[in-house]
């Protein structure tokens, strides 16, 4: 039988989360920065260091995955799609408040957690990991090149850029742990789209 014409469509099962460019800057900026933390870790973890051995090759390779870490979004921001999902996450609502308190209080009742296309989660972390890569990218620079700053503010650089980047580590095994227990949150990332079942129970105020 022919559907008549005035017959609405069913709704599609799946919606187009991420396009191409935003999947591609958030794989690629997750392999520097991951190269940058496992490097890291070789070279202040004793055990690290003499299983892995040849210190100035890992040391050359920390420095130029540290130094390419904002390529990939600079060279991203030609994307529209890219540059309104950073839209999405540089706007703070009402709505995010909700989101936090709800957090804060643990509960998960439906409509506890109002969250457009990012929650208020994620766009804290984006801001937070964003700005500690720029210092620990100012940071890295007064240290590699020691002969252009005074030794005050290499030995204040070389504190501020260890310190931080444990802290970063531990922000992102966060992340990772969040991200491994969301498998279509990770489907989104990786594929571009999500069903529209979970779109509407995480992300109610959405709209693709």
């Amino acid at each position: 039988m022919t559907p008549r014409a005035d017959t609405p469509a069913p709704p599609a099962t799946n919606l187009r989360r991420f396009g191409r460019a935003t999947r591609w800057v958030h794989r690629t900026t997750a392999a520097l920065m991951l190269t940058c933390v496992a490097t890291a870790a070789c070279l202040y973890v004793p055990e690290l260091a003499e299983l892995v051995g040849r210190r100035e090759l890992v040391v050359r390779i920390h420095e130029w995955a540290g130094l390419a870490l904002p390529v990939p979004l600079l060279a991203g921001l030609a994307s529209r799609a890219l540059r309104a999902d950073l839209g999405h996450l540089n706007r703070f609502g009402p709505h995010d408040r909700r989101w936090l308190r709800a957090v804060l209080r643990r509960d998960r009742s439906p409509g506890a957690r109002p969250a457009a296309k990012f929650n208020a989660g994620q766009k804290i972390y984006a801001a937070w990991i964003a700005g500690a890569t720029l210092v620990m990218l100012g940071t890295g620079l007064l240290m590699w090149f020691t002969h252009l700053t005074p030794l005050m503010w290499r030995t204040s650089a070389t504190f501020v850029h260890d310190w931080l980047a444990l802290t970063i580590g531990i922000v992102l095994a966060g992340h990772i742990g969040m991200a491994l227990a969301d498998p279509e949150a990770r489907r989104g990332m990786r594929t571009g789209s999500v069903s529209r079942e979970w779109a509407e129970r995480e992300h109610p105020l959405w709209r693709p």
